[in-house]
This record gives structure tokens, sequence and C-alpha cells, in this order.
């Protein structure tokens, strides 16, 4: 999997590219991941990437023509030309839709989850588009990117925190990426549920105990009682999860039984 950020600030992204679960990803080669600066590729010996906005109002802008200069470097493309335009100007915006992904971060975004993260990770190339002023030239959203994602409803200075949460999240996924291949599947989300409570040695600690059950060996009985606890506690944590949850005949009884305890 190859993986490019667009931004102003590459030291950000290759900090934590460099260390932990990205890092080993990137020494064993399942993934590329590169940070590239788009203001190499302002156009302007001033090195100029923003704009006050048409019409007025506070802040800058972030202009078009660096933005897609970066991007077409990125896939091989020849730059354009305005002879280029004459001839095809629709050249350079298939070539983008077509592959790979360009994904914009941005406030009015879709709103990231684990489903989106399994999605993308699916994918060969991501290219991710991170901001740092008041926001971006339309043309840019129009014409160029093919998914908006947004990480929650907060404000921060620019897209690459929320670009390097989506990259950890995919890059995981990736075969390999983890050290035990089955932490992906039942991490929190991936079922549809939050994961169940985890214990390890030793069996007490300060007068607190590990449940009987853990340490009963029986591992049929475990997954019983893991299914219920992530069920337990996803009630209470998160129970608008449950609304899309791919739930068996039993979880909806051990719901049920769960409910009856709450209120007794």
């Amino acid at each position: 999997m190859r993986i490019d950020v667009l931004t102003l600030f590459p030291e950000m992204c290759e900090g934590v590219f460099s260390t932990s679960i990205l890092g080993k990803a990137r020494d064993k080669g399942i993934v590329s991941l590169n940070a590239v600066n788009f203001r190499d590729f302002s156009g302007n010996k001033h090195n100029t990437v923003d704009d006050t906005p048409y019409g007025g109002g506070g802040g800058m802008v972030l202009k078009p023509d660096p933005i897609f200069a970066a991007v077409e470097h990125v896939l091989g493309i020849p730059p354009v030309t305005a002879e280029s335009l004459k001839e095809d100007n629709s050249v350079v915006e298939e070539e983008a839709r077509v592959k790979p992904r360009i994904i914009l971060m941005c406030p009015q975004g879709k709103t990231y989850n684990q489903k989106i993260a399994e999605e993308l990770a699916k994918e060969q190339h991501l290219i991710f588009i991170c901001g740092h002023y008041e926001g971006y030239d339309e043309r840019i959203r129009e014409h160029l990117v093919t998914d908006e994602l947004s990480i929650g409803d907060y404000v921060l200075t620019g897209g690459e925190l929320p670009a390097l949460t989506v990259i950890d999240s995919v890059v995981r996924l990736q075969p390999g990426a983890l050290g035990n291949e089955t932490s992906a599947i039942t991490d929190s989300f991936s079922t549809g549920l939050l994961e169940y409570p985890h214990y390890t040695r030793p069996a007490e600690f300060r007068g607190w105990k590990v449940p009987d059950m853990l340490l009963s060996g029986h591992h049929a009985n475990i997954e019983l009682w893991r299914r219920e606890q992530a069920l337990q506690r996803t009630l209470e944590r998160r129970p608008d999860l449950l609304e899309t949850a791919e739930l068996t005949a039993k979880d909806q009884k051990t719901l049920e039984a769960l409910k009856q305890r709450e209120q007794a």
C-alpha cells in the first residue's frame, strides 16, 4: 500500500511515520508512507499557497494550483500547461478520480469510523490533503478529491493530525502490520461493539482479582463471557452502536437479560 500526505508541515508526519506500528510496517515494506510539501508546487517566487477569499471575509483560502500540481506530481502526470488545457481539460480530473482515493480532511466530511477504515484498507494508494487555513478553494473539492472525511465535531489547527489518525487506523489493518493478526479483528468497533475487558498477570493485584472465568481454561465459556462483557459495555457506554451492530438471537437474549438486571 502507498500513502501520500500533502501538507505544509511534513515534519509533523515523519515523526509518526517512523515509530510504533507505522514505523514497523514501513520498515517491513508493507506500506510506503510519504509526506509531500505542496508549497514546493506553488509556482511563484514567494511560495504562496493561500490567498484572500473572493467576496471578502476573514482568513485565507488554499489556492487550487499548488494542490492540483502536487497531486499530479504524486500520480506521475505531466505538469498541466495552458496549451495542454486547450487540448483536453478533463485529463487530470479523470486520472485523479480513477485512482487513487484522494481524501480531503475537512469539517464538512463524512464522520470517520471503523467501517470506513476497513474500506480504505483495501485500496492500493491513498492521497491525503491537509489544509491549514480558513478553507479550500471549492474547485479542489469539486474536481480533485474523491472523499471528504472528518474525525469529529471540533476544530483543529490543520488536517495533519486527522490524516495521521486515519492513516494509523488503516495501516494497522494491513496483513502483517500487527504482531497478532487477531488484534485488529477483535478491536472495539471492528465487531460493531466495544471491546471486552482485558486482564494479565498478576492474577491478584492490590486485592483486585482477575475474573475466575478467565482463569478456568475453558475457552468456549471464556468466549461467551467476553461476548457478554462486550454487549454489556456497549449497552452502558455506547448504546447507539447496538442499533447497527450485527447481533445474533443469543445476543438479543443476552441484552434483554442485561437490561432487566439494570432495572432490578
